[in-house]
């Protein structure tokens, strides 16, 4: 068996004790089945989602269908996961974004006093381990509302969502709306992680090398590298890093406070970042790749537990 996560911007496959990352970006007409065909000498895939809100689809109904319709055409038993804890053959409303919930079916036992936090390229789940029972059912909306979804991530974040202004130079500067710069940029930018991890499309659809990405940086406040030198790109760059670690601190702390956790496993490509800001343990250190694909082990494990 193999467990599949459908993303809107990645796809996750784990394989026997491989793990495939593709970047998929549904709402760009990404090859869902053709990255699928290379995995379909497994016999059975057990499958969970968060691509049906791609604005590609007019509806998460449809997407759903959509992705249940590619899935099973190469995995004609595939099974789905619910926000019911349960799985599915159809493509049942209740299949959207269950990826957070599958997380926490596997792990609830094992680290039954924590508060999971997996970040990923584009947002970041804070789990309470011990609450499963009162988390089923929870869409993106309600953890939106009660601030168990953090839409921020570790990649493809735009600047200006995080900040109003910036330090530059010295001084505080209002930031520009536009689309110019996210956080990889920042977090390559700062050293924090290499170019290579930096695997989303770029605002510019240019390099990840760090002068392409102080480039775009600069043009966050309206001004190009040779204006603010590298040492004003940095200072952007530690000001979104900041922000984007303030925002997931203050989630955190809020959900250990509501539901008494003592303390804080991290997982996704964001893992151990994650773990540096709030003391956690880096489950990547446990479960190896694993933690990069949680949600996708997480489907397959729980599947062969249910039968």
């Amino acid at each position: 068996m193999i467990g599949i996560d459908v993303g809107g911007a990645n796809l996750k496959v784990v394989s026997g004790e491989r793990v495939h990352v593709y970047y998929c970006p549904l709402w760009d007409q990404a090859p869902l089945r053709e990255l699928l065909l290379p995995h379909a000498g497994d016999q059975d895939a057990a499958v969970v989602m968060s691509g049906e809100l791609a604005d590609c689809f007019s509806s998460k109904a449809d997407g759903i269908a959509f992705i249940v319709s590619q899935v099973r055409s190469v995995f004609p038993h595939a099974r789905f996961y619910g926000m019911d804890g349960r799985f599915h053959q159809d493509p049942v409303p209740a299949l959207a974004a269950a990826n957070w919930l599958v997380m926490a079916d596997l792990l609830k036992d094992r680290y039954p006093d924590a508060l999971l936090i997996d970040m990923g390229s584009t947002t970041t789940d804070i789990i309470p381990l011990n609450s499963f029972k009162t988390m089923i059912g929870q869409t993106d909306l309600t953890r939106l509302q009660q601030g168990y979804l953090v839409y921020s991530g570790l990649l493809r974040t735009p600047a200006a969502t995080l900040v109003s202004s910036v330090r530059v130079n010295g001084r505080d500067t209002p930031v520009s709306s536009e689309y110019f710069a996210s956080t990889g940029d920042a977090f390559v930018v700062a050293g924090t992680i290499p170019a290579v991890l930096f695997t989303a499309e770029t605002a510019d659809r240019k390099g990840v090398d760090a002068l392409s990405c102080m480039r775009r940086l600069a043009r966050v406040v309206c001004a190009d590298l040779e204006e603010i030198g590298e040492d004003g790109a940095r200072e952007i760059a530690f000001s979104l890093i900041a922000a984007l670690k303030n925002r997931v601190s203050m989630a955190a702390r809020e959900a250990s406070r509501r539901h008494h956790t003592s303390r804080i496993v991290t997982a996704g490509i964001g893992s151990g970042i994650v773990a540096d800001w709030l003391d956690g343990i880096d489950l990547s250190e446990e479960l190896g790749d694993y933690a990069h694909a949680l949600p996708a082990w997480a489907a397959r494990e729980v599947a062969a537990r249910t039968g």
